[in-house]
């Protein structure tokens, strides 16, 4: 591997640079309590940074410099990563370092002072209401014709757009999760997401509707073709609908509403956002539907907000330009 390159699968299987490595890892989930599927993500990031740490000849916690860590930002950048993922990843080497100097590995933290590229500020796209309701649109429940598939991606649009729930938290729920809850209209929904972390939102007429019929004319006639999950999302073979499979079915919805530009489940958690402040909802109320930790994070979404609003004002004000 050439010294500044950042791209490299998997980390060294053994040294001492692995060990603190998984110990960070074993932290992360034992003590703080973090998602598996965050755990996941760290551990991808790490072994990147371990093999271009093994590139540059570092074998040890204690070899790595400031511009060492400085050369690994850099590098992903050069490598064409997003800046959101460039972030994401310089945020796990310096919790990873921060984490080293609190066990006493090292004596310093070389990532704390280390002049890395600016990131910039990536807004997320939301939809627009017209295009939310084409979306629901091209998954054909209206028809006739309807069958388990098109049920199945009209309740799970309608809910992730509905709730703002991660695409994780909608495929872990199970029939029982929304049956208790479209029997009593004060009931909200109970959402597990990151750190386990439960947190109740409100459930509207409209994802009551298409869920109502998903279970009624839609998910018996998956449930028969397999093993008797409990899953509220079915597949094909009657098994729990995965992550991967949702998004792609909400990719081919995209396509049929003739939506030029890409969709994922975290496209409608935007939309869900961006549409409440819009409509005047407290950023800290947001927050808490969402599930952030921090407000800061769902802040975000005042800033596209101002810009919808400047976009306006340049269109419609006499003398805006």
């Amino acid at each position: 591997m050439k010294a500044g390159q950042a791209t490299g699968e998997g980390a060294p299987s053994g040294g001492a640079l692995a060990r603190a490595c998984r110990d960070y890892l074993d932290h992360l989930q034992a003590e703080r309590g973090l998602a598996r599927n965050t755990v996941a993500a760290y551990r991808r990031d790490l072994a990147r940074y371990a093999a271009y740490l093994a590139g540059r000849g570092v074998a040890a916690p204690g070899e790595v410099t400031p511009d060492i860590v400085a050369g690994f930002a850099t590098a992903l950048r050069r490598d064409g990563l997003a800046p959101a993922s460039v972030a994401r990843m310089v945020v796990a080497v310096r919790g990873l370092h921060k984490f080293w100097v609190a066990e006493g590995v090292t004596a310093a933290n070389p990532a704390e002072d280390a002049e890395l590229p600016a990131l910039g500020l990536h807004l997320p796209k939301a939809l627009t209401v017209e295009e939310v309701d084409a979306l629901i649109a091209a998954a054909g429940a209206a028809s006739p014709e309807a069958g388990p598939a098109e049920l199945r991606d009209a309740a799970l649009v309608e809910l992730l757009y509905g709730t703002g729930a991660r695409i994780s938290e909608a495929t872990a729920l199970d029939v029982d999760d929304v049956t208790r809850v479209l029997g009593d209209a004060t009931l909200g929904l109970r959402l597990l997401g990151k750190g386990s972390k439960e947190r109740v939102v409100p459930l509207g007429s409209f994802a009551r509707q298409a869920l109502d019929a998903w279970l009624v004319r839609g998910r018996p006639a998956l449930a028969v073709r397999g093993p008797g999950t409990p899953a509220l999302f079915l597949n094909a073979r009657g098994g729990r609908l995965s992550r991967t499979s949702a998004f792609n079915r909400l990719r081919l919805l995209a396509a049929r509403a003739g939506l030029q530009r890409d969709i994922s489940p975290h496209t409608l958690r935007h939309s869900y956002a961006t549409h409440l402040i819009d409509g005047g909802a407290d950023v800290r109320v947001v927050q808490e539907l969402l599930g952030h930790a921090s407000v800061a994070t769902t802040q975000v979404y005042t800033l596209v907000t101002a810009d919808h609003l400047r976009e306006v004002y340049r269109s419609a004000h006499p003398r805006a330009l």
